[in-house]
């Protein structure tokens, strides 16, 4: 037997002995027999009084603290028992991560029974109610058994079986933490991590901005860009990192088998002039348009738009000169010219126009007869398919994306169709299954298998419809799709991961072998203690989380990140908020570094202003060892609320326990 290992609050506090309540309820608490020790009975007459019924029972009765012993003990039994089934998988993992997995086990099983009613009576009691076992589960069991026999007047000293203590657990788990994502900052003790924008790799600006916002963890999503941009970026990132004294870790993300829709045909090209108005409808501001010779270079900053001329027509304007249109829509509009330099024109529109490259401005000028010219250069907008409740859509393992084709003479009606990047996924659909494209923006349901094609009916869409694009998102959480996490181009990738990146992220993360197959390619790669990241986004995942965790731990050091938007869709919106609590859970338990990802102050990233619900959201990271925001125009207005936030919430809370620091917000009230 050893001695029980102090709490972490009661580390930093003086020691005490039991308080007056415990030492007067062992006072009057009915002697029995101890656990294997003989001791002073009590009266039969004392022995044989039935329980009294838990609403009028005393919380001292001696019958109490009996029933509750016999059932924290059956609890202790039981994860045993788990880490007995468990212990081939115990047995597989790194040495470091021992105790971490037998922690793991104890905790599954003592999840795996209802605690609501053995938590209230234990409250009775005043003791622990076990809701914050994650780090140090058996320990928890314990220490609330040992209270609880004194209470009855049994001996009781802690077992020499548990893995981590009520400290050791948390320093595991920190420690663990340290080794992912480098030391803390000053006054935060969870990291940031940003995804870097593709433009990072020729911006040493934005890099030095992100750094001096405190990023603490840079992340490349591989699915896009390539080996170049990815080098670019890692390099500008360390290099802002050491010229500002930081330590920085960089994510590499592998793609995985992420399903995709394909290619669309483009869109018309078309240019949309549209003048500032205020909430009177008056214009504030024109919009701008530069006009420059066909086959020029790109105007620098300075106006909304650009389109290209014919030359000889470009040099002809002069200041003041009006221009005449009729857009695409035939509205009759006028330009003005406000402004003239080297190479190219400034003209000024006060009305909405829309332009495109069959789009004749004609130049008037007293005394002249007009000249005209067409457009080149115009934007093209990325083609779309907008969908609608009650509509149909093909999806195609090989062939051209079509708009949907109303019936004409002769010609059946025909439904919208796109590709996707994985048809080989499309065999594995059946009858009444469920799909959702781009983040469960566009929900439907699997009608029909064609050859080469599936269709299905769209059940769920914003009123007035929504646009489905190209390399969108697909998810089917009722479909098990057997493929491998590692891709073909993620091995291509791996090259690139292992030269620049201090961490891998293995996507869509679903069994024991994916994991496992990573860490053997790593150690052909000469990175054997490369840490990796699970990434949690399917439902399968999810549901295989324990089992990921063992496998992970084969390695020394590996995190999880809870990648919120694809798990959304799979598991259901109204589900989510107790999906990732648990992914928490199981994360602590395991002394797992955990990842808050996905939308993370993603109105403020992108427009630089929150929604008071993603505050809220942002500072549930504080639960997490690191929290990630993805890039947008304003991400390091987002990187700098996301900092204050996190200092703020850790005077507050740690994982699940409340610190209670003082409150100074009424003090005023209360002098």
């Amino acid at each position: 037997m050893r001695q029980p290992e102090p709490s972490t609050a009661a580390a930093n506090e003086p020691q005490v002995g039991p308080s007056p309540a415990v030492e007067a309820a062992a006072a009057c608490a009915i002697p029995t027999r101890g656990r294997g020790r003989t001791r002073d009975r009590a009266p039969a007459a004392a022995r044989r009084r039935p329980a009294t019924p838990p609403d009028t029972a005393s919380p001292w009765d001696g019958a109490t603290c009996e029933a509750l012993i016999a059932e924290l003990q059956a609890l202790r039994d039981a994860m045993h028992a788990q880490a007995a089934r468990m212990a081939p998988l115990r047995d597989a993992v790194h040495p470091l991560q021992a105790a971490s997995a037998t922690n793991l086990a104890h905790y599954l099983a003592l999840r795996r029974h209802d605690l609501r009613a053995l938590q209230a009576r234990l409250a009775a009691l005043g003791l622990s109610s076990l809701g914050r076992a994650e780090t140090h589960g058996l320990a928890s069991v314990d220490k609330v058994l040992g209270i609880v026999h004194r209470l009855a007047g049994r001996d009781w000293a802690v077992p020499d079986d548990e893995p981590v203590g009520a400290r050791s657990g948390p320093a595991r788990l920190a420690a663990q933490a340290q080794s992912l994502f480098g030391a803390p900052p000053p006054a935060r003790r969870v990291r940031t991590m940003v995804t870097l924008p593709s433009s990072l790799a020729a911006d040493d600006a934005l890099a030095r901005s992100l750094v001096d916002a405190s990023m603490d963890v840079a992340r490349i999503n591989c699915a896009h860009d390539d080996a170049a941009v990815w080098a670019a970026m890692a390099a500008r990132v360390r290099r802002a990192a050491r010229e500002a004294g930081r330590e920085l870790r960089v994510l590499m993300d592998l793609g995985g088998p992420k399903l995709r829709t394909g290619p669309l045909p483009p869109a018309a090209p078309v240019l949309k002039l549209h003048p500032r108005r205020d909430a009177y409808g008056r214009v504030t501001e024109p919009a701008r348009l530069e006009l420059r010779a066909r086959g020029a270079a790109r105007a620098p900053p300075g106006a909304d738009a650009w389109v290209g001329v014919d030359a000889g027509w470009l040099r002809a304007l002069a200041v003041g000169d009006r221009i005449a249109l009729a857009d695409a829509r035939g509205a009759r509009r006028e330009l003005t010219v406000v402004e003239r330099r080297r190479g190219a024109v400034g003209v000024a529109c006060d009305r909405s126009a829309y332009l495109v490259e069959s789009t004749v401005l004609r130049h008037r000028r007293a005394g002249a007869a007009p000249r005209g010219t067409t457009l080149s250069g115009l934007p093209v907008p990325a083609g779309g398919l907008r969908l609608q409740r009650g509509d149909r859509l093909r999806l195609l393992a090989d062939g051209p994306a079509h708009a949907a084709e109303p019936a004409g003479p002769g010609r059946r009606a025909r439904p919208a169709a796109i590709g996707c990047t994985l048809p080989q996924a499309l065999e594995a659909l059946r009858r009444g299954e469920h799909v959702w494209f781009d983040d469960g923006r566009i929900g439907a349901v699997v009608r029909r298998r064609l050859k080469g094609a599936v269709e299905v009916g769209v059940v769920h869409a914003a009123e007035g419809g929504a646009m489905l694009r190209a390399d969108k998102g697909i998810n089917l959480p009722d479909t098990r799709l057997d493929l491998p996490a590692l891709t073909p181009q993620d091995l291509q990738d791996l090259a690139s991961v292992v030269e620049h990146a201090d961490l891998v992220g293995l996507s869509f993360a679903q069994s024991p072998a994916d994991v496992i197959a990573l860490h053997d390619e790593l150690r052909r790669r000469g990175r054997p203690d490369m840490p990796v990241v699970l990434k949690i986004e399917t439902r399968r995942g999810f549901e295989a989380l324990p089992a990921l965790l063992m496998a992970a731990m084969r390695a020394p050091a590996y995190g999880v990140m809870i990648a919120r938007g694809d798990l959304a869709v799979e598991c259901g919106y109204e589900r989510m908020a107790e999906v990732q609590e648990e992914i928490l859970w199981a994360c602590e338990a395991a002394h797992a570094p955990a990842v808050w990802a996905t939308q993370v102050l993603d109105s403020m990233a992108r427009t630089g202003l929150p929604s008071r619900a993603e505050i809220t959201d942002a500072a549930m990271g504080e639960r997490a060892e690191c929290v990630m925001l993805n890039k947008g125009a304003h991400v390091v207005e987002a990187l700098r609320a996301l900092d204050d936030i996190l200092r703020r919430m850790q005077a507050h809370q740690a994982k699940k326990r409340p610190l209670l620091r003082a409150l100074r917000a009424w003090d005023e009230s209360l002098d």
